[in-house]
């Protein structure tokens, strides 16, 4: 049988690189993925965050919104989370007041950077996120986060399907086993956008810095 890289070359893959005007999203970097022995832990997720202060430096000093989103619950038994809540009790740990619903250490908002907050795996999915973009005329939306295989499939699918050119940055994103992490960043780069390395995007984030008048 051929390999999944020789059966999708020539098919898919086509490459799209970054447009005009970039926005780093970085997607639920909660310490519920981070501390050991939390359900959600994730040692794919450690890593990622360990890589995204960098990207994160690189696109502050080139002046590029950087946003941030979270999962958190307001209503009574986590309603507002409708039926993934069902499927993934899990996630019910995201709640005002529990240390896991909180940014992990390294990688929190800066002031004014923007925070949306959502219930489902999409940063766009009943969000204001995608006419806040088109608004500010961003054209390429750089991600970042977890977990690969759920939070960030999701928002790449939809910043596609949004008109928003697609980069996932590698190296900062993370799963908790290699296996999705991996099948799900080849779909990805096969079908939705470019998954690229961590210096491969700050080397595009300081070109569109120097570009600028």
């Amino acid at each position: 049988m051929q390999s999944a890289e020789t059966n999708y070359q020539g098919v898919w893959g086509n490459r799209i690189g970054f447009g005009q005007r970039p926005a780093l999203l970085v997607i639920d970097f909660l310490k519920a993925y981070t501390v050991e022995g939390a359900p959600l832990y994730a040692p794919g997720v450690v890593d990622a965050v360990a890589q995204t202060p960098a990207l994160l430096a690189a696109a502050r000093a080139a002046g590029i919104p950087v946003i941030h989103t979270r999962i958190l619950y307001l209503a009574e038994n986590c309603a507002d989370g409708g039926m993934w809540v069902k499927k993934a009790p899990v996630m019910m740990a995201m709640v005002e007041g529990n240390v896991l619903a909180e940014f992990c250490d390294g990688v929190e908002p800066e002031k004014g950077e923007l925070v949306i907050v959502k219930q489902y795996a999409s940063a766009f999915f009943g969000t204001s996120l995608a006419s806040l973009l088109h608004t500010q005329g961003i054209d390429t939306v750089v991600l970042a986060g977890c977990s690969t295989s759920g939070c960030i499939r999701a928002s790449a699918v939809d910043a596609v399907q949004h008109g928003f050119r697609t980069i996932v940055v590698r190296d900062c994103v993370g799963d908790r086993h290699p296996d999705p992490h991996n099948a799900n960043l080849f779909d990805i780069d096969s079908k939705y956008g470019d998954v690229v390395s961590r210096e491969d995007a700050i080397a595009e984030i300081a070109k569109i810095k120097s570009d600028r008048p």
